[in-house]
């Protein structure tokens, strides 16, 4: 591996060197909108160390990462230490977590002042806003691990297709870029920022998506690229909050496209629609009337696009609620049974998310608890007036719950017989059996995927 790379960095050498001082040139000022961020994940048994890649968004020094960067359930107060690096450089500066845009999905930094003079925003530079043609060339950055200084290299490939998936997205035929790094056209117009790793198998996967393929992906660079145009009209959604509120919330779940013998069957072979499969209770949906079985097929009419795959559009329905904001309103022209409906639905706030829920660790017993959501009623198919206790959120490996079957996700419904019936309830109850140093054991009854298991925990 290690020469692989060092030939690799002979070719990145020999390619500017071949391409003349004017694309050397561009490389060279555009290197300073790139950088490096490292910051630790504490969890409740160790501290987990995360390299990212971001780019650089304005003369203030903020700087967005892929959404992948951090898990959904990581806690913003688990997050520490955040560091940015410039390109072949040692020397850290540090950086405030701002939050993450429920829309874009990008993670938003702001690093310290010493470090802003150095770096030039992605917007200095110009930007190609047409779509680009089949086979154009494009180039991008890489860098290398801590350990090579972050080592900046060059990457070029040429365009393979444009597709909406659901926003505009270039595949190209090798990697350009790495993930959350920003992509040029071969006169540094700023072409797009580069996806997660996953985009680049996304052909692949979309041809194997009955069975489980196996894919190989590559997590230092990634062959797909969301075009400018999707990328600079949304640089400005720094969170207000580092919860990332307010998120707009409409309450529907197991969205579905329509299927094409469904549409057939109801003479909309040329329409596109999302079918409603569950709707929580109390929702706005529900509120305003949506039932389940309802096809979407208008915002406030503007009829949904026909995107290939199919079910791309369930995510082009998914954005256009979160590119609102709490207390909007909007008509949603419906498919019920034989005839069309408009139903007009006013958005409310999302409920709490599994990042913001109270948990708790109990160190001698080896799990971590948090409190019952809304996003669980709809995974244990119950509702929210429905719900109570608590749900495992992490289990300590090799402890005597990991032993006897306990996971994360599974829902606790009973501790040594007694029902539980609030987060409160559950920690004190899980604290008294952890205070009490002579007890042998303790029984929880837990719900996992609609079936019901009593586990018996002994305790050294």
């Amino acid at each position: 591996m290690r020469l692989w790379r060092h030939l690799f960095l002979q070719t990145w050498v020999m390619a500017l060197t071949l391409s003349g001082a004017g694309l050397s040139e561009l490389f060279n000022e555009r290197i300073k909108s790139v950088v490096a961020v490292e910051f630790f994940v504490q969890s409740e048994i160790e501290r987990q160390p995360v390299f990212v890649l971001g780019t650089v968004i304005d003369w203030q020094g903020t700087i967005i990462v892929p959404a992948a960067a951090i898990l959904p359930n990581v806690a913003p107060d688990q997050l520490k230490d955040f560091k940015v690096y410039r390109p072949g450089s040692t020397e850290a500066a540090r950086a405030e977590y701002l939050g993450q845009d429920a829309f874009t999905g990008w993670h938003y930094l702001r690093v310290e002042a010493k470090l802003r003079p150095a770096l030039v925003p992605i917007t200095n530079f110009p930007a190609v806003i047409a779509d680009p043609a089949m086979s154009d060339e494009l180039w991008g950055i890489g860098l290398r691990n801590k350990d090579e200084d972050f080592l900046p290299y060059f990457l070029s490939a040429r365009v393979a297709a444009v597709m909406k998936l659901p926003q505009k997205t270039a595949i190209l035929g090798t990697e350009v870029a790495g993930p959350g790094l920003p992509v040029f056209d071969q006169t540094g117009r700023f072409a797009g920022l580069a996806q997660t790793s996953f985009g680049q198998n996304y052909l692949l996967f979309s041809r194997n998506q009955h069975g489980n393929p196996i894919l190989l992906i590559n997590v230092e660079e990634s062959s797909v690229v969301l075009l400018a145009a999707e990328v600079l009209p949304y640089l400005g959604r720094v969170p207000r909050s580092i919860t990332g509120r307010p998120i707009a919330w409409l309450g529907v779940y197991g969205l579905q496209p329509m299927d094409p013998e469904v549409a057939k069957l109801l003479q909309l072979e040329n329409k596109s629609g999302v079918v409603v499969s569950d709707i929580l209770a109390g929702s706005p949906a529900a509120r305003a009337g949506l039932q389940e079985r309802d096809i979407v097929l208008a915002i406030d009419g503007q009829p949904l696009p026909r995107l290939k795959p199919d079910r791309v559009v369930v995510g082009y329905f998914s954005q256009a609620m979160l590119q609102r904001q709490p207390g909007d309103v909007i008509i949603l022209d419906i498919w019920r049974g034989t005839e069309h409906q408009a139903i007009t639905v006013r958005l409310g706030e999302e409920p709490k998310l599994s990042r913001e829920a109270d948990r708790h660790y109990f160190e001698r017993l080896g799990f971590t608890v948090r409190e019952f959501l809304n996003a669980d009623s709809i995974l244990q198919r119950t509702k929210p007036t429905e719900a109570q206790g608590v749900v495992v959120h992490f289990v300590k490996p090799g402890s005597q719950v990991a032993t006897v079957g306990l996971r994360p996700d599974d829902w606790i419904r009973e501790i040594d017989g007694d029902e539980i019936k609030s987060y409160a309830q559950a920690v004190t109850k899980l604290k008294s059996i952890e205070a009490e140093k002579n007890r042998a054991e303790f029984i929880l009854l837990v719900s996992r995927a609609g079936e019901t298991s009593v586990l018996r925990v002994k305790l050294n």
